[in-house]
């Protein structure tokens, strides 16, 4: 499986659009902060938004397609699934 995923620094806050195929492994990268660069800079580490695809190449074209969208068009999409902004992580595990 591939995963499509956006981070978030808190509810309405910076936004991270990553794809793995190992989410829960990245994630606990990105909370640990493990990972140079973006996410570890600007503290995002709340997982807002997963999808999750057989595909790799689908996932990565979701990807790109997700880094050009407006800002409000993903803030829509995080909320249309997750209206509060909870922290997905814990639901990983279930």
């Amino acid at each position: 499986m591939y995963f499509v995923y956006i981070l978030a620094s808190k509810k309405n806050g910076t936004l991270y659009i990553g794809v793995t195929s190992e989410l829960k492994k990245r994630m606990y990268e990105h909370k640990e902060k493990l990972l140079e660069g973006f996410t570890k800079k600007y503290s995002i580490g709340k997982l807002v938004y997963y999808e999750q695809t057989e595909d790799v190449n689908g996932a990565i074209l979701r990807e790109k397609q997700l880094k050009k969208w407006r800002r409000d068009w993903k803030i829509q999409l995080i909320e249309e699934k997750n209206p509060d902004w909870d922290d997905l992580y814990c639901d990983l595990f279930d």
